[in-house]
């Protein structure tokens, strides 16, 4: 998670500095674009913040409310922060257009607001630069694509995409004022007010859905349950791995449950020792699993009916 602090703080920074500026150079020249890229950037700021504060959340340990620990924390205020992209930037910025575009109002003084756009694209640009190279770290060669899918830590592609949408969003307000400047439409500042707010709508669902998909629970790659299932099945004292089940807790945490059938002639004692060697193994070679429950079943007993309880260390 360090490595997605660095990209936050970074984006923190920029963000907070830029807000500023463009409400400023805003108010100056009465333009909607600018006033919307100005939301934009505080809604950002607040986001990043949120980040910061939900990564803070899910390092706390276990307690007797949480045995499992808060690591879901993040998951919750990751999607908290795609609901503000949609609604504090997203719709406030097209509301902030379609006024302007009724009553478009002339531009004063453009240069300060070519000024300002100067100066945020290079510090956006360089926090995207930032987040780029962090998430890379953790792609382990996989598509960029396939990569936010597979990711289990949202604070990282979050401020990707944020970074991405804000520089994205930075050329669409540049194009638009100096069209609405050369040609003396003002109509179009309010214009690209509104594709601002649609393209932080659109970004504001994927990352809903990515952050909903963690919320909710998502297991090992079959991949992983493959190679589980070859490490289990491999102890002499088991003779089928009939269940697996995991969820991630957070992005470094996974809870896994497994029914297994023991062969037949094992004592109580014998069990709890194989469980035991068992539980010890899967945490070595996977350090990312940190909770196992191992469920032992009867030889000739059904699926759904087990022989012995849950056995959790």
């Amino acid at each position: 998670m360090a490595r997605a602090n660095k990209s936050i703080y970074s984006a923190l920074a920029a963000n907070l500095l830029i807000a500023v500026t463009k409400f400023i150079a805003g108010a100056f020249t009465n333009s909607s674009s600018m006033i919307a890229e100005g939301i934009h950037s505080t809604v950002d700021t607040s986001n990043q913040i949120l980040l910061l504060y939900g990564l803070k959340r899910s390092i706390k340990p276990p307690d007797k409310y949480r045995p499992f620990g808060y690591g879901k924390e993040l998951y919750f205020w990751s999607f908290i922060v795609s609901i503000m992209i949609f609604g504090l930037g997203g719709v406030v910025s097209i509301s902030q257009g379609i006024t302007h575009m009724r009553h478009p109002e002339t531009l004063v003084n453009p240069i300060w607001n070519y000024l300002v756009l100067g100066l945020s694209f290079i510090f956006e640009g360089a926090s995207l630069i930032v987040a780029i190279k962090e998430f890379d770290k953790t792609r382990k060669g996989l598509p960029w694509w396939k990569a936010i899918i597979k990711s289990k830590d949202p604070s990282g592609f979050l401020v990707l995409f944020e970074d991405g949408a804000a520089v994205l969003g930075l050329l669409i307000v540049f194009i638009f004022m100096v069209l609405s400047h050369n040609l003396n439409m003002p109509v179009l500042d309010g214009l690209a007010s509104v594709l601002v707010g649609t393209l932080l709508i659109f970004v504001s669902f994927i990352l809903a859905r990515e952050s909903r998909s963690l919320l909710m629970g998502e297991g090992l790659t079959p991949e992983t349950q493959l190679k589980l299932k070859d490490l289990i099945q491999a102890d002499e004292d088991v003779i089928e791995l009939k269940s697996l089940l995991s969820t991630y807790q957070s992005p470094k945490e996974v809870l896994l449950v497994l029914i297994l059938t023991f062969q037949a002639d094992l004592r109580t004692e014998e069990i709890t020792s194989a469980i035991d060697r068992l539980r010890d193994k899967i945490k070595a070679e996977y350090d990312i699993i940190k909770f196992v429950i191992i469920q032992p079943q009867s030889v000739n007993a059904p699926e759904n009916e087990n022989a012995n309880d849950i056995i959790l260390k």
